[in-house]
């Protein structure tokens, strides 16, 4: 896989030219005592997609990625990453199987740089122990260093030089989202998952974010599943769509199914005219 900048990259740890991401979900229902927030839902994801979840407020897309990620666990149904069940494991779990998050609401330490914020998202990457740290062995400066470089490649790529030794909590707020985007880069994820990444952003600050997802799923493959509400960035970079209303998914397609959809229509996206 080619760097950021189309060179030789030590981003990709398995020097392959696809991380395999092969997610699916069946029959996935999630209840909150009598409410329903998702119901037998059934979905998949394929290497080297970007897949967008769609539906209005309440449809259960925030559910969804939870359930997913390991912060909700499901009463029924299933879900399998590469082939191995995951349903009931737990977040830091699925972390360490290559599947990184951003958030809706940005969940960052505001008092620290945006280098360490970085940092340390590296921990899953981390193989000495606290005795070689201490020592400062050779084994521990050659991790160490590499660690800086895919760092470094990812300050690079999401253009926040400037920014790198200034507290988090003293930035504008689409600088912090994108912030939160390359601590979970930092990651290294075969998987990424995206909560409204737009949300609070102006126009010009969409548009530096959509080129950020665009590159990285077209030109390093990185799958990835993007719920947003910005119909037009959905309708423009997703290849797939898949629309959630009340916990049920109404239709899967492209975006130019989607759009003609009428169920989709009446539940989400308003009437033709306006579309």
């Amino acid at each position: 896989m080619k760097s950021f900048r189309g060179k030789p990259s030590v981003y990709d740890r398995n020097g392959t030219e696809e991380k395999q991401a092969e997610l699916v979900i069946r029959g996935l229902s999630l209840r909150f005592g009598g409410v329903i927030a998702l119901g037998n839902i059934d979905l998949s994801v394929r290497t080297g997609e970007l897949l967008a979840v769609i539906g209005p407020n309440g449809a259960g897309k925030t559910s969804l990625l939870n359930c997913i990620t390991g912060f909700y666990q499901p009463q029924e149904g299933t879900i399998s990453f590469n082939g191995r069940d995951i349903t009931r494991n737990p977040a830091h779990d699925l972390v360490g199987i290559g599947i990184g998050r951003t958030f809706q609401n940005i969940e960052l330490f505001p008092g620290m740089t945006v280098l360490s914020n970085l940092l340390l998202a590296r921990h899953r990457h981390c193989s000495y122990g606290l005795a070689a740290a201490c020592l400062f062995l050779p084994s521990v400066r050659r991790e160490e260093r590499r660690h800086r470089r895919v760092l470094e490649e990812i300050i690079d790529f999401l253009e926040i030089q400037s920014v790198r030794n200034k507290p988090v909590g003293s930035l504008p707020y689409g600088m912090m989202k994108r912030v939160e985007l390359g601590r979970a880069l930092a990651l290294e994820p075969s998987l990424l998952v995206l909560d409204e990444p737009f949300a609070g952003m102006n126009l010009e600050e969409k548009e530096d974010m959509v080129r950020f997802l665009v590159e990285m799923n077209r030109h390093w493959k990185q799958t990835m599943i993007l719920v947003e509400h910005d119909m037009s960035i959905v309708m423009s970079i997703a290849r797939r769509v898949a629309v959630l209303n009340f916990g049920e998914k109404l239709t899967e397609g492209t975006p130019e199914e989607i759009i003609s959809h009428p169920e989709v229509i009446k539940a989400y996206l308003g009437d033709a005219d306006t579309i």
